[in-house]
Formats: C-alpha cells, sequence, structure tokens
C-alpha cells in the first residue's frame, strides 16, 4: 500500500484535527498525503465509470411523448426472456438484455397490410416484412412487430437468437400494451 493511499484513508475516517495529529506531523506530509490519495482515488472513479456500460442509443418514436406512452412505461416488465430490463436512452424505449428485445411506443399505427397478423392474448401484432433487417448471409437477424388497431402503437424489435421465444415476449407484454384501447382488429 502507498503511504500516501493510507494517510488519505486515515483522513476520511478521522476529524481533520485527529489526523494532523496522529498522521500528518508537518504541513508538507499532510499536503502530500491528500493530494497522492486524492488522485488515486479520483483516477479510481474515472475508470470505474468508463468500464461501466452505456446505455443504448435508440431513437424514439415518432410519438414517444404520447400521454399512453407513459402510462403504459411505468408497467414495462423488469425481465423479458431471462433478461432484465437495462437502461435506454430514449423516451418510450425499453431494452432487455443485450438489446436482444427492444421495445419503442408512440409508432404509427400500420394501415390495413397483407403482411402476417397475429393476435397474442387479446393483443393484434403485425410481422412487419419490410421492417425487419437482413443479416450476415442473406438471413433475417431481427424480426421487427408492431400493434395492429391501437394508437399510438408499440413496436418490438426482437434479434435472431432471442426470436424462438418472441411469442413469451409478446405475452409477457400483452398486459402493458392492453392499456393502450384497440380500435381495430386483424381479420
Amino acid at each position: 500500500m502507498l503511504p500516501g493511499t493510507a494517510r488519505f484513508a486515515v483522513c476520511l475516517v478521522r476529524p481533520k484535527k485527529a489526523w494532523r495529529e496522529v498522521v500528518a506531523p508537518s504541513k508538507k506530509a499532510l499536503i502530500t498525503g491528500g493530494a497522492v490519495g486524492g488522485t488515486a482515488l479520483v483516477a479510481a472513479g474515472v475508470l470505474a465509470f468508463s468500464l461501466l456500460p452505456s446505455p443504448p442509443e435508440i431513437e424514439s418514436a415518432p410519438n414517444a411523448g404520447h400521454p399512453l406512452c407513459a402510462d403504459i412505461a411505468r408497467n414495462y416488465p423488469r425481465q423479458l426472456l431471462g433478461e432484465d430490463r437495462t437502461e435506454a436512452n430514449g423516451e418510450g424505449v425499453a431494452v432487455w438484455g443485450d438489446s436482444a428485445v427492444v421495445l419503442r411506443c408512440g409508432m404509427k399505427p400500420p394501415k390495413p397490410t397483407t403482411d402476417l397478423c397475429l393476435n397474442v392474448n387479446g393483443v393484434d401484432w403485425v410481422l412487419r416484412s419490410d421492417a425487419s433487417s437482413e443479416g450476415e448471409g442473406g438471413s433475417k437477424s431481427k424480426k421487427t412487430l408492431l400493434t395492429y388497431g391501437r394508437d399510438p402503437a408499440v413496436e418490438v424489435t426482437v434479434t435472431a437468437e432471442a426470436m424462438t421465444a418472441a411469442g413469451d415476449t409478446l405475452v409477457d407484454l400483452g398486459d402493458t400494451v392492453r392499456a393502450i384501447p384497440q380500435k381495430a382488429k386483424c381479420i
């Protein structure tokens, strides 16, 4: 342990007067010990902060400020597919795991479409073939689902790895999404 570090640690737990008497008989030692320890403490804090993962930058939906989005955001599940919800930058956005599932509230409701429409526990979801992204080798790496008949719409993007359990994801999100009234149904 560095001598300056030990002096600084004592400084944090003892009153100033006691610290001067026990650790630093001269002012020169007092300044040197505090500076070395303080510098080490600041450096450790900067290093720890830089190692923290930053929240993913996900663009908010066009109508993310809609009051119904704020209402449902309070009820986003803490976990989906065994993954914890992580912090995300963007209003109306929720992310689980390492972006395995991304939810954006405030999308424009889809018009009638020939895309596949699924009813999962009373919530209609449209699989957006035009919004699903291509991965390496031309395979689909993400699937995008959008609520149908609800305004604002909720968009859920699921990675290929999580796609096998996408039905579970939609079931788990059903109670949250049902808070937005349904005005039309899939046929």
